[in-house]
């Protein structure tokens, strides 16, 4: 079957997530900064992260289908499972910005941040095999050094968050995720380039 459906139904999915999201900012008591800051200061900064983390998966999908043409089940499931992960963001999110960051659900939400590379691994993974040994997708995204690196930060975030007492491994773990949204809205060309060379004459 040809991308359009898929494409269209993860457009959907994303943005319910990000509407959701949204949903979850509590509206300030009062009229003031100080009430905007108190009530929902951290929600604002959480729901930041995760739009920004969701807006990377929906631009690197849109770029990765630009070379897909057709599709067969296993990519429709993989699909699936990247979406999965993806619409837990709003109940992971929540609740790392209720506990006011605790250990425990900023571990859920790297968990959470990490199944979703790998699930976006999977896909692309299950495409190039789809597409042959002359896919055009392994020729554009080469080494992938981003996504081989990410998993690393999202790990060392997890374990930082688990195995050292008090605030310091939370922080640590919130900078390691910070650090991969950063490394990842900086623009990749690669499957630009490709597209362009794929389309000049000749």
């Amino acid at each position: 079957m040809r991308t359009s459906r898929l494409e269209a139904f993860s457009d959907g999915v994303l943005a319910i997530i990000i509407t959701i999201m949204v949903l979850e900012l509590k509206v300030p008591h009062g009229h003031d900064f100080s009430n905007l800051v108190h009530t929902a200061g951290t929600g604002l900064l959480t729901y930041l992260l995760s739009f920004v983390y969701v807006g990377i998966y929906w631009n690197n999908h849109h770029h990765m289908f630009h070379l897909v043409q057709r599709v067969r089940g296993g990519v429709l499931w993989a699909n699936l499972a990247l979406l999965f992960c993806l619409s837990l963001f709003p109940f992971t999110t929540a609740w790392m910005d209720d506990s006011k960051f605790e250990r425990t659900p900023v571990v859920v939400y790297g968990l959470n941040l990490f199944s979703a590379a790998i699930a976006y691994f999977v896909l692309q993974t299950v495409i190039i095999r789809q597409q042959g040994p002359e896919s055009p997708l392994r020729r554009a995204i080469g080494t992938d050094f981003k996504g081989k690196v990410s998993p690393v930060f999202y790990i060392t975030g997890i374990l930082s968050a688990l195995l050292l007492e008090g605030r310091i491994g939370v922080g640590i773990a919130l900078a390691c995720f910070v650090a991969v949204a950063i490394m990842w809205v900086v623009p990749d060309r690669r499957i630009d380039r490709v597209i362009r060379q794929s389309e000049t004459p000749g």
